[in-house]
């Protein structure tokens, strides 16, 4: 029997109730409708703050419009009336069930993790650039092997890495498929592959990372991250 695993860490409201409005830029809605595919909680939320964004346009003069406050999407699914659907019991999703990447993701990366060409990325890790526009947000797959660690680095903006297959740990959390983690300009971090498979990860990030290490520092300016 086929089961699914459900992530235990998701981006935050603010950015769904974005991507709900249309607002995000392709990088930040990339990552959110890759998470929104594997989560039916967070796709629900989407869902509501849509249902309340239309409900406004269509009902409510726009003098009447109420302010956007920080509990805009509770207040959305409690207009819809929807609960979250936390499911009850997390398995893991059988071998080989499913797609590692999925749609829209693997119209970006040209099909799935077993098909793409993989570019180093320093002495132990690879990605492959999916959105590169200048001045923009970025979004890459990046692969840890099993038991590697990224370059120790810090952030100029925010970070959100989501795991697509394997898992890591940062900090004594421990991130599998469907997590989000979210990284700013307060976290210096080293995220570590656990051992039992390569971590692929979705990475989108809205400022160059600063590495502490040499070898990252020089090869920054080359690998654009």
């Amino acid at each position: 029997m086929t089961t699914q695993i459900y992530p235990h860490h998701h981006p935050d409201d603010d950015l769904l109730v974005a991507y709900a409005a249309g607002e995000l830029d392709e990088a930040w809605s990339l990552l959110i409708a890759t998470h929104t595919a594997l989560c039916p909680a967070c796709r629900a939320r989407v869902d509501a703050a849509e249902a309340m964004g239309a409900a406004l346009i269509d009902d409510v003069a726009p003098n009447e419009l109420p302010e956007m406050a920080d509990d805009a999407l509770e207040r959305a699914l409690e207009y819809a009336g929807v609960q979250d659907p936390v499911p009850a019991v997390r398995t893991l999703q059988a071998a080989g069930a499913a797609p590692v990447l999925p749609q829209p993701l693997r119209d970006y990366a040209g099909g799935d993790v077993g098909s793409l060409e993989w570019r180093r990325l320093g002495s132990s890790a690879y990605h492959i650039p999916l959105v590169t526009k200048r001045g923009a947000p970025t979004a890459r797959l990046l692969k840890i092997p099993a038991e590697s660690a990224v370059p120790e680095h810090g952030h100029n903006g925010l970070e959100l890495t989501m795991v697509l297959a394997g898992s890591f740990v940062d900090d004594g959390v421990r991130f599998a498929r469907g997590d989000v983690e979210t990284a700013d300009v307060d976290v210096e971090h080293q995220p570590v592959a656990e051992a039992d498979a390569d971590c692929i990860c979705l990475a989108v990030t809205d400022a160059p990372l600063r590495f502490r290490g040499p070898v990252a520092r020089l090869m920054q300016p080359f690998i654009s991250i």
